[in-house]
């Protein structure tokens, strides 16, 4: 069934009811597209789509009812930036040369659980090894392990001791020299194996680095670590394949550069100024501003014991600064979509960072918006994620209460739906 305008799909009903349908009564809606709360809903789905939204207490004869009260009724949430495949803690540089992937494809089960029934039915991972995020992708896809749709980035793309490159640091025997197939560039000869490995991998999406990052044990967290020339190869040869590119940038001069290299969104972008928005804004480039992953670091710096000494200072400059680096952002005008960085910061409590974008001075609606409509049109899938309209996926989730009024809400998540299969309820 085509998609229709929001006014019409409230008084549309099926010709004919599906043997599987399933009428969710809702006490109110929050609707996407308008960022405005409505009345008493009911969505109607059949097999993993949604049939109808209709306003009102509509059950069809024969469809399965599911009532949820006076409970709000959303789209599954969308997290833009998380590595399902793994969680910072104390032991996680230590880590690094004790597990073996399966370690991490069978944590990452736990966390994809945690992260679907925290609401968030949809993720795009961006970045993790040995392809353990595109096994995770299809085991859930398949059926074997429960989590959100997975829209994955595989490796990283990044320069030879940038923050992509995982053996910064360690003893010269143990570096090797990684190259295009492990996501290390150096030219943009390299740039466009990196992103055609990437396809053969199965990726989804591409994930560049242009900047220092404040968790690789390099010394500086912000300075640019990729030229323009390769940051274009790499996009120009993504757009081939229909990836959409985000890049990891903190420092003013390697977000300028990922901006002019033509990348979708900016991840992080925290020494960001008025004339960098000014920029955005006219190569419509999105923030994914990950605001919670800058607290979580900047709070573990202060323990003397937590992060190695190379990363301390850095964690402790870059990440305050984030949730000021949003404020100014969208008071400018940009483009702003959710993303949490989540696996810096624990999996399945993605739903904070609504709390610090209405703390940077954002209507909770629009917070809401960023996570659903905002996040969809970024990820170039409006047609199948982001509202609850008929056509979409039926990704349905639902809280207590008005999250507009109280954006906290969103960190209780009573009911949880994702292609039309009940994960979680009252």
């Amino acid at each position: 069934m085509r998609s229709l305008p929001f006014v019409l799909l409230l008084a549309s009903t099926p010709a004919v009811l599906a043997a599987d349908a399933t009428a969710i009564r809702c006490g109110s809606l929050f609707d996407a597209t308008s960022g405005k709360l409505l009345g008493v809903h009911t969505v109607l789905v059949s097999g993993e789509r949604i049939e109808s939204v209709t306003a009102g207490d509509v059950v069809p004869d024969g469809a399965k009812r599911i009532d949820l009260g006076t409970r709000t009724c959303l789209p599954g949430l969308i997290d833009l930036h998380v590595h399902l495949t793994g969680e910072l803690g104390k032991g996680s540089y230590l880590e690094r040369y004790q597990l073996e992937p399966a370690d991490h494809a069978l944590r990452g089960s736990l966390y994809a659980k945690r992260t679907l029934e925290a609401g968030f039915t949809t993720v795009r991972n961006l970045g993790d090894d040995d392809k353990v995020s595109m096994s995770l992708r299809n085991a859930i896809n398949q059926g074997y392990v429960v989590g959100p749709r997975i829209y994955t980035a595989g490796a990283s793309i990044g320069s030879t001791g940038g923050h992509a490159d995982h053996t910064t640091g360690m003893r010269s025997a143990l570096q090797g020299d990684p190259g295009p197939e492990h996501g290390i560039i150096n030219g943009a000869d390299d740039a466009v194996k990196a992103v055609r490995q990437r396809y053969k991998d199965g990726a989804d999406v591409i994930k560049l680095m242009p900047s220092g990052g404040v968790l690789d044990l390099g010394g500086q967290g912000e300075n640019p670590q990729m030229t323009i020339a390769e940051i274009k190869a790499a996009v120009e040869t993504a757009r081939d394949y229909g990836f959409v590119v985000g890049a990891h940038a903190h420092g003013k001069e390697a977000i300028r550069r990922a901006i002019l290299g033509g990348v979708d969104s900016i991840e992080h972008g925290t020494f960001a100024d008025a004339e960098i928005f000014k920029l955005m804004k006219e190569h419509g480039t999105w923030l994914v501003p990950t605001v919670s992953a800058g607290e979580f670091v900047a709070e573990k710096a202060k323990l003397p014991d937590f992060f190695p000494a190379a990363i301390r200072p850095k964690a402790a400059a870059i990440g305050p600064q984030i949730q000021g680096t949003l404020r100014r952002a969208y008071e400018a005008g940009v483009k702003i979509a959710f993303g949490t960085d989540t696996g810096v910061s624990p999996h399945g409590q993605n739903a904070h960072e609504f709390e610090l974008m209405v703390g940077a001075g954002m209507p909770a609606a629009v917070a809401i918006q960023a996570a659903t409509v905002r996040a969809a049109e970024l990820l170039k899938r409006e047609k199948d994620l982001g509202s609850l309209a008929a056509g979409r996926y039926a990704d349905v989730i639902a809280v207590d209460g008005d999250p507009v009024a109280d954006v906290a809400r969103l960190k209780a998540v009573a009911f949880v739906m994702k292609g039309g299969t009940v994960y979680k309820q009252p």
